[in-house]
């Protein structure tokens, strides 16, 4: 009998040493550790720094006061020996010391460390993924960016909060992706910010820039050509703003001659989630699992729901498990989907994350095209995979799979530590032939 079992956790995990960081969590907590090694690297150098500073002050301090003295009568001064002789020293030895004193460099502890470090850091494909990952999770749940610029996300509970440059390298990595979708959200987000007085490093007529070339490829040219009189306004000498306003209105006289329609002005509502329409992407089922995720999904009657239940499971009377049952509840009717409670031990847990975080490597779909392995924008999870002989832990829990479902992994996949959705199926036209027929199992 062919049969397919795997076991996944939710692990959003990662590390390497050039890019992919953002693509999970357990290299980036090395990262939170590293930047606070950082830190105290810094704190180091800055201590450094003030004791040298103090030292160079009290030597100046010292003969600021002494030059007073020696040069308010010269010829006095130095007819007595003593202070002919401390200038004599000091020009020779204690002025190089000074210079020595100065010349020392502090930082070359601090950037050692940086050097050291550096490999480890995350590259701009990191960023840019990173900010990619923050607009999934806003299409997902259906949040708009100020809900995010203020931290205010579902179930979570944090001060983090986004900046006006913030939200505006987020519009700038959705506009470069020419995602404008996005790229107007998050520029029209900074200028609220920037408009409700918070300061900011970039300027509001480069938000304007950006945005209102957004707007109009989103088909808005009403809008557009607004926030393009209004960059006009406050830099009438832009190398760009002028044009770009003849060509809006050019275009838009052009449209509502060719529509026989009237100039309509732009609506007063500020751009938010849901003034534009989100432009349909490659993924058919990804609105199906973005509902699904916001709970929206085909639910249960109460009649299919009274037919659930909970109770003790033996894996069929296997001896392993007849003095200690696993706990089952009914997830699902049809198909039949169960879950089972408390099956492995937080040290168990631990002990396979230690596993598979050296062995993370990002995951990869078919090539429609060619037929070759590669990775996509969409997929930005890692995973790894674990074999029995690697350690008594996977050894233990593959048996335990096995007393559970009653099925064998001599045939199965290896264990799997990953993260983000699975999907049990081929989608497409293929035909998958399968020995067993209904057999292909997921033990998640």
């Amino acid at each position: 009998m062919k049969c397919l079992v795997f076991i996944s956790w939710v692990l959003v995990s990662c590390l390497r040493t050039h890019a992919e960081v953002f693509t999970s969590i357990g290299q980036m907590t090395d990262l939170l550790y590293t930047e606070k090694e950082l830190v105290q690297s810094l704190r180091d150098y800055i201590k450094a720094e003030e004791s040298k500073l103090a030292a160079v002050k009290s030597w100046a301090n010292k003969l600021d006061a002494l030059t007073r003295v020696s040069t308010s009568d010269p010829e006095g001064y130095l007819a007595h020996p003593v202070n002919a002789y401390k200038l004599m020293k000091r020009l020779n030895t204690e002025w190089s010391e000074l210079e020595s004193l100065v010349l020392q460099n502090p930082s070359d502890g601090f950037i050692s460390n940086m050097s050291v470090h550096r490999q480890y850091f995350p590259d701009e494909e990191d960023q840019t993924g990173a900010a990619k990952a923050l607009m999934r999770l806003q299409d997902t749940y259906q949040l708009d960016s100020e809900a995010f610029s203020k931290g205010m996300l579902p179930g979570v509970h944090s001060n983090a909060v986004l900046t006006v440059d913030d939200c505006f390298d987020m519009g700038k990595t959705a506009y470069n992706d020419a995602d404008y979708y996005h790229a107007v959200l998050w520029f029209q987000q900074a200028l609220k910010q920037l408009d409700d007085g918070e300061e900011a490093a970039v300027s509001k007529a480069d938000i304007l820039d950006y945005l209102s070339y957004s707007v109009y490829q989103m088909g808005d040219l009403p809008r557009a050509i607004e926030l393009t009189r209004r960059l006009v306004a406050i830099d009438p000498n832009h190398q760009r703003a002028g044009g770009n306003l003849r060509y809006f209105e050019q275009l838009l006289m052009k449209q509502l001659k060719e529509s026989n329609q009237d100039y309509q002005p732009p609506s007063e509502e500020p751009i938010q989630l849901g003034t534009y329409t989100r432009p349909k992407d490659h993924l058919p089922e990804r609105e199906t699992y973005e509902a699904l995720c916001r709970g929206e999904g085909l639910q249960l009657t109460e009649a299919r729901r009274s037919r659930l239940f909970c109770r003790y499971h033996d894996g069929k009377r296997s001896p392993r498990l007849l003095l200690k049952p696993i706990k089952e509840e009914d997830e699902w009717d049809s198909p039949h989907i169960v879950r089972y409670l408390n099956i492995l031990s937080d040290q168990e847990i631990e002990k396979i994350k230690e596993l598979a975080k050296p062995r993370l490597a990002r995951a990869t779909v078919r090539d429609p095209k060619t037929g070759v392995l590669t990775t996509a924008p969409y997929r930005v999870s890692k995973s790894a995979w674990l074999e029995g002989e690697d350690d008594p832990v996977i050894d233990r829990v593959n048996q335990r799979i096995q007393d559970i479902t009653g099925l064998t992994v001599e045939t199965a996949e290896l264990l799997q530590v990953m993260y983000k959705k699975r999907l049990c199926f081929i989608i497409g036209t293929s035909t998958v032939s399968l020995f067993a027929g209904k057999n292909l199992s997921g033990f998640e």
